[in-house]
Formats: structure tokens, sequence, C-alpha cells
């Protein structure tokens, strides 16, 4: 069956998200530094920011608990910068700009990430390549559920064998692939994956 849309996950695969990136452009302590990549971005809130059933002033309490009152300026400063913290991995965007001109097919993104996140996408410039963006933390559902590949095909109107779909996790490509996606797993690689969709989409 023709391949008509290429669903990217962001983090990881558009962007690098890296915690010790963001932290050392504000710190340079070695053990302060260490502290805040645990503490405030440890999954216990941001598997709950994705799922958007935490607020961004209940995770800063919580990360003020577990830090010294000293580094409550910085964590915040952190905290409400990350999204502008997070480099393009190289070629990507190029990549998704050249199969929607070689192959006219959708070019869509799928990632889990927090309200925050979405609440200043205008000011992700990358984004503007996607088509349709769903974002986990709008609609309370994450990867690798089925409720949020439903909601993509549902809101994009798209058939999952007619897709694929490229994230970095392992779990969420294989929960793709059982809901009838086709799934690559992306390994921080531009070229590996044009190489494989252009080897996918040209024998379309």
């Amino acid at each position: 069956m023709k391949i008509k849309n290429v669903v990217f996950d962001f983090g990881q695969v558009i962007v690098h998200f890296e915690p010790e990136y963001m932290v050392g452009k504000y710190l340079q302590d070695e053990g302060d530094k260490a502290l805040l990549c645990e503490v405030l971005f440890d999954r216990l809130y941001w598997d709950r920011l994705d799922a958007g059933t935490i607020t961004d002033e209940e995770t800063l309490s919580c990360v003020f608990a577990r830090i010294p009152e000293r580094l409550h300026g910085v964590a915040k400063e952190i905290y409400y910068n990350w999204i502008y913290n997070i480099p393009e991995i190289d070629g990507m965007r190029d990549l998704v700009r050249y199969i929607k001109e070689k192959y006219g097919v959708r070019v869509l993104l799928l990632s889990n990430i927090s309200k925050y996140f979405a609440s200043h996408r205008d000011e992700i410039s990358v984004l503007s390549e996607f088509e349709y963006c769903v974002l986990s933390g709008l609609i309370g559902v994450t990867k690798p559920s089925k409720e949020i590949f439903d909601h993509l095909c549902s809101v994009c109107d798209i058939k999952p064998e007619e897709s694929i779909f490229i994230d970095d996790n392992t779990k969420n490509i294989e929960a793709s692939r059982s809901f009838g996606f086709n799934g690559y797993v992306f390994d921080g690689s531009a070229e590996h994956l044009k190489a494989y969709l252009d080897e996918v989409l040209a024998s379309e």
C-alpha cells in the first residue's frame, strides 16, 4: 500500500532534548548541575507533564522541596527556558522538507510533550514544517497508548497502513506497529533515515 504520511516524534528525533546541555547553560558547579539534571528533569514529573496531569507551578514546588533554596531561582529559569534550549538535530529539518517536496507525503508530528511547550509552539520555528502536531499534554494521553494513535488518525484523517511513524523509543515503535503503522526506530542519523525513506517512498 502506498505510503502517504510520515509521522515524526519530536524530542531526540527533530531536536536534542539534553538536560545536561540545558542545565550547563546556567550553571558551572558540577555538583549543582548534577543535582538539577536529576531533580528538575525527573521523569516523575515529566511523565505527568506529558500527560497534562500536573501544572508547571506544581512541578516547581516539588522540585524546590528537593533542592537547596539557593538553587530555586536558577531552577525556575532553566525550567521556563528549556524550550529555547533544544537545538535541532543536524539534517532533520532539511529531510522533512525533502520528503515533502520529492514524494508529496503529508508530514505530521506526534509527541509526548507538555502543555507549556504547546503554549509556546509558535516560537519553535521547525514546527512550521509540519502540517499538524499532536501534542500529548493538550489531549491527556501519551505514547505508547492506542488512544493517542487513534487520535492522530482521527484528527489528521490518515490510515495507519499508509503511514510511517518515526521515534527513538523502541516501545513506541513496537506499539505503533501493533496498531498497523510502519515503524522506524531513529538512531540519531538523518542520513540513515533519509536512506530508509528514499527506499520505501521511491518504491511506492
